[in-house]
């Protein structure tokens, strides 16, 4: 197998999180049931490097007798190979044919909260292959990006009731990105940046890469909670804000208008920026987005830095995002992007372009097949897991599940003998935590949803609300 990159001792002891379930005397259990989780999570890709078992010793910490035995069970089961002067690294599932292979067939993956493509991309990329022959002529790099889809993207904003010139637009590689440039641009080492509680886990794996400091904010059944807000600006003095506010991520709530000018203000009094993530504010699944809440940008302009995506709303394959800034911070932000990248590729942006020509048909049928998969997930989940409860989202791609006990990670681990892929719930919180949520994505069609809600329910029913030990877990080979 050709190995890929290798994960240093801290940042898998990160990614592990609180891993111990049940003390000393089961920790090489506990901890291998772990990096099974983090491989079938796709954290711990096939190929990647393992640290070093003295590395790994430092890091956690535990004994070296514990990281020896946890190895020694996932070699066992095909997990991890070993070879001497090479160290240890992720292998992929062993199938019942005795072959390697990176899936497992009838695996269903409840892990994304992604759809596939709208209706009309292929028809999009022929008409973008078309208009390539011009840009073959240039030389192809556009830090800003294409300007008719930069404009297109403005109007968006403008329909929207914030009226945005084409030049406050910089096209990205995806909404991650995105983030990451801001990132780099607006934080250094040991900076904090608040953020909500729970929140989504590649943001807060972007902002610990970034070497920042993630501080949470604790959503409450309600939403967001202003007070708390402006106590953790006064006390922790963070040097940016992140927030979801439309169908945040997981909880699926959104931030009402009069919210948003109350913590737009509370920031912009301490003139901390702010990262509003739009990536799903077009998937509002009862009503037009263009009614909803204004933009978080109309109260604060220039301290917002608004990201927005077509992964959720088009395609995640075209990889295209955008941020919207003040003109200051736009160009701000082409100086740090150049020792980064030095533009989105032409072709993609062009397909979104053509997407973009007309897109309130490809919306629209977008939000009426997610509403439709929400009100499947629904009946699934109340039949299949009668115990559990939840607020149905009027918007976004998933449901934010209360399972009634501290089970989550137990039922996503469990949940592999039956063929479907989760997050626990920890994953979406800072410092661990979440332990009685699920996020359960309705991005799949209505047949796989049944099935896979089906299988969840078996999987809840054989923990329980106490749980069994993770070292009796079997990783399932199919």
């Amino acid at each position: 197998m050709q190995l890929g990159s290798r994960v240093s001792g801290a940042r898998l002891a990160r990614l592990l999180g609180e891993w111990r379930k049940h003390g000393a005397r089961q920790g090489s259990a506990d901890l291998a049931a772990a990096i099974k989780l983090l491989v079938h999570e796709g954290q711990l890709p096939a190929g990647t490097r393992l640290p070093s078992e003295r590395e790994l010793t430092d890091a956690l910490p535990v004994s070296r007798t514990t990281i020896t035995a946890a190895l020694d069970q996932l070699r066992g089961e095909g997990l991890v190979e070993s070879r001497r002067g090479a160290g240890s690294w992720i292998n992929a599932p062993v199938r019942s044919s005795g072959g390697i292979s990176g899936t497992w067939d009838g695996f269903v993956d409840l892990a994304r909260a992604a759809p596939p493509a709208v209706p009309g991309t292929l028809a999009a990329m022929d008409a973008a292959r078309a208009r390539m022959p011009e840009h073959l002529l240039t030389h192809g790099y556009h830090e800003l990006g294409l300007p008719s889809l930069r404009q297109r993207i403005a109007d968006r904003f403008a329909v929207r009731g914030l009226p945005t010139s084409p030049d406050q637009i910089v096209v990205t590689n995806g909404a991650q990105h995105a983030l990451a440039l801001i990132l780099r641009m607006l934080t250094g080492p040991g900076d904090r940046v608040l953020v909500e509680q729970p929140s989504y886990p590649n943001a807060l794996e972007a902002i610990r890469s970034a070497f920042a400091i993630p501080v949470p904010v604790a959503m409450t059944p309600e939403g967001w909670d202003v007070a708390a807000w402006e106590a953790a600006v006064r006390q922790a003095g963070p040097r940016v804000a992140y927030l979801i506010a439309d169908f945040q991520n997981p909880t699926g709530q959104r931030l009402s208008a009069e919210g948003r000018e109350r913590l737009a203000g509370v920031l912009r009094r301490h003139r901390t920026p702010i990262v509003v993530d739009e990536t799903v504010v077009e998937l509002d699944l009862e009503g037009d987005p263009v009614d909803g809440p204004p933009p978080v940008a109309s109260f604060a302009d220039d301290l917002v830095l608004t990201i927005g995506s077509a992964s959720k709303s088009h395609w995640g394959g075209l990889r295209v995002g955008w941020i919207r800034a003040s003109a200051e911070m736009v160009h701000r932000l082409l100086s740090t992007r150049t020792a980064i990248d030095l533009g989105t590729p032409v072709f993609e942006q062009l397909v979104l372009d053509e997407l973009l020509t007309s897109p309130e048909p490809v919306l629209a049928q977008r939000r009426a097949e997610l509403a439709a998969q929400r009100d499947v997930a629904v009946a699934a989940l109340r039949e299949n897991c009668p115990q559990w409860s939840f607020t149905v989202p009027s918007g976004g791609m998933g449901i934010w599940c209360d399972l009634g006990a501290p089970v989550s990670t137990r039922i996503a681990v469990v949940a592999q003998n039956h063929g479907l892929r989760l997050v626990p719930g920890p994953r979406f919180a800072v410092h661990g935590g979440c332990e009685r949520m699920l996020r359960v994505p309705y991005t799949q069609s209505a047949e796989v949803l049944n099935e896979a809600l089906r299988r969840l329910g078996v999987a809840a029913a054989s923990v329980g609300t106490q749980g069994i030990p993770l070292d009796e877990v079997v990783v399932p080979v199919a």
